[in-house]
């Protein structure tokens, strides 16, 4: 299998790499996160209108690229890389992939907005009693006249803070875990802000910002509803989320590779008894391990991300077992590298520490090990 970039997407990965090389160097990245936004306002523009990566997955007709899921991956990894904190995956990625399913006049708005700089969209999806249940999903949608009347809460929403638009599931019909019943709707955040809208946002350990998204009785026009009414989880829900997953390892790549590399620069430097650490055998054991652990994990990836065109059970298998494993690879190669480095590890002053606290955040994000396990068994039966 030929895993080669093509001419368009080497162009793509070594434009971002310079400009976040350029831009956006751990000195400039502690100036963002520890401004009040907590985000660059001038770097999402940089992205929009000096790279144009913001639509690199849109449709050409809103001004995208019309990307797919390897443009995803190679926007994800290079964003773990320099750690970006502006929200890339929630936006380019999982919102894109949304809108760009259901089109119609005003998912296109927010698309071509997407493309331009000017939308930054959020998805509310898991609930606080969810624990990464899919389907786990109370919050209701009931029609008003011409419209939509909804009430419910959404968890831990990344980048809800910093959203012009929220696209959030609620229920239109059917059970608690039913899979049918389930619809999409698009929320403009500065039209509804304080009227049946609320959104307390908190910064996350790992630099980024997330909310709790709380609905009463906010009412909606009719064309707020995204797609087919109850036909969400499958059409919508299911496949964009895995394609989050993959642009999620795709992002831990980016971690691992930045974990192993640091650590074997640190073993060259550091000395004890008058040589360098990295010649002592038990710790090239341990980066030898640590490499191995980075390339099952990007192995893992590039698998999953080409499994995403695939029937709903094959791609479902691929993706749960790269979020296992690149997990896993997480830990391991994190918690090596910190272990490695002693007490500074953990200091704000290295950047090692950011990049492990951001591979902790991911081994869990989107479901851990546990439930992707669970998943995998599943869809294997």
């Amino acid at each position: 299998m030929n895993f080669d970039l093509g001419e368009e997407q080497s162009m793509l990965a070594d434009s971002l790499s310079g400009y976040l090389a350029a831009n956006y160097g751990f000195e400039a990245r502690k100036t963002i996160v520890g401004s009040e936004a907590g985000w660059s306002a001038e770097v999402w523009s940089g992205f929009a209108h000096e790279l144009g990566i913001l639509g690199a997955l849109a449709p050409e007709a809103v001004g995208g690229l019309n990307g797919g899921p390897v443009e995803a991956m190679i926007l994800m990894e290079a964003a773990g890389k320099a750690l970006v904190v502006e929200p890339l995956m929630e936006t380019a990625v999982v919102g894109v992939g949304l809108l760009k399913r259901v089109g119609g006049e005003r998912a296109d708005a927010v698309l071509q907005g997407i493309v331009e700089g000017t939308a930054v969209v959020a998805f509310g999806h898991g609930e606080p009693q969810g624990r990464h249940a899919p389907l786990s999903v109370a919050t209701t949608a009931e029609r008003s006249g011409d419209g939509w009347v909804l009430s419910g809460a959404k968890a831990v929403v990344s980048a809800a803070p910093w959203a012009t638009h929220l696209i959030v599931s609620a229920r239109t019909s059917g059970g608690a875990t039913d899979p049918a019943g389930l619809s999409l709707f698009l929320i403009d955040v500065a039209a509804h802000r304080d009227s049946g809208l609320s959104v307390r946002g908190y910064p996350t350990i790992d630099d980024r910002h997330a909310g709790e998204v709380v609905l009463e009785g906010l009412v909606l026009p009719a064309d707020a509803l995204l797609g087919v009414e109850g036909e969400a989880f499958d059409v919508l829900i299911a496949p964009v989320t895995d394609e989050a997953v993959a642009a999620l390892c795709a992002e831990a790549v980016g971690v691992l590779r930045e974990l192993h590399g640091q650590t074997l620069e640190y073993v060259k430097q550091r000395k004890q008894f008058g040589r360098p650490i990295g010649e002592f055998q038990v710790l090239q054991h341990r980066l030898a391990d640590m490499f191995m652990a980075v390339e099952l994990a990007i192995s893992l990836t590039y698998m999953a991300t080409l499994k995403l065109g695939e029937p709903a059970a094959d791609r479902g298998r691929a993706v749960s077992a790269a979020k296992v494993g690149v997990s896993k690879a997480l830990r391991f190669v994190g918690q090596n590298a910190v272990q490695t480095h002693g007490g500074i590890g953990v200091t704000d002053e290295l950047a090692l520490s950011h990049y492990f606290r951001r591979a902790s955040a991911i081994e869990i994000q989107l479901g851990g090990v546990e439930q992707h396990l669970r998943r995998f068994i599943a869809l294997a039966a």
